[in-house]
């Protein structure tokens, strides 16, 4: 459902031509997350850290008191999900870590990238004064995408995740400051 009292958006229109909106999510996006998860194809989350399950999305919404989270909405239907959190502690509590996952069908199209800007956006009018976050080396897309809207390789860990295939995978650090 599209809502737009009280809820920041922002319109976009995809490579394709399609028009959506990435917006801050609303208790009432819940199923709908849950559902978004539960379609994404295994090479749409071959780089996480599944299961994205009912439990999963549940714990991320426990709390977001020290976090934000925006939607991806095309037809009335959630194809995209980026989550930043940070820790309260008072030294790192400027730093927010930053997940992303977009549905199959909506990859290399724009959206990730649209998704990026609005959570820097986002980050920014919460007082952050860096992103961060991890991806694994080869997921090559995935950082043309980050390397556009302004982050920079900071670190590399070797053989850092496990993938389903049994083999181990480097980490590629990045991260964006400031943000001010």
């Amino acid at each position: 459902m599209i809502r737009t009292a009280g809820s920041l958006q922002a319109t976009v229109t995809l490579r394709d031509g399609r028009k959506g909106l990435v917006r801050n999510f609303e208790s009432v996006d819940k199923e709908g997350l849950v559902s978004f998860y539960a379609s994404l194809s295994p090479e749409a989350l071959k780089w996480g850290l599944p299961p994205y399950d009912r439990p999963r999305v549940e714990r991320w919404l426990s709390n977001l008191s020290n976090g934000f989270m925006l939607v991806a909405e095309f037809d009335r239907r959630i194809v995209g999900n980026l989550f930043v959190y940070w820790s309260p502690a008072e030294r790192v509590k400027h730093s927010g870590e930053l997940l992303i996952y977009l549905h199959q069908d909506f990859q290399r199209a724009g959206l990730g990238t649209a998704m990026m800007r609005r959570a820097i956006e986002e980050a920014r009018s919460r007082g952050l004064h860096r992103l961060q976050l991890t991806v694994i080396a080869d997921n090559q897309v995935a950082i043309k995408v980050y390397e556009k809207v302004g982050f920079k390789r900071e670190g590399l860990r070797k053989e850092a995740f496990l993938a389903e295939d049994g083999q181990y995978y480097d980490a590629v650090e990045m991260g964006l400051a400031p943000l001010t």
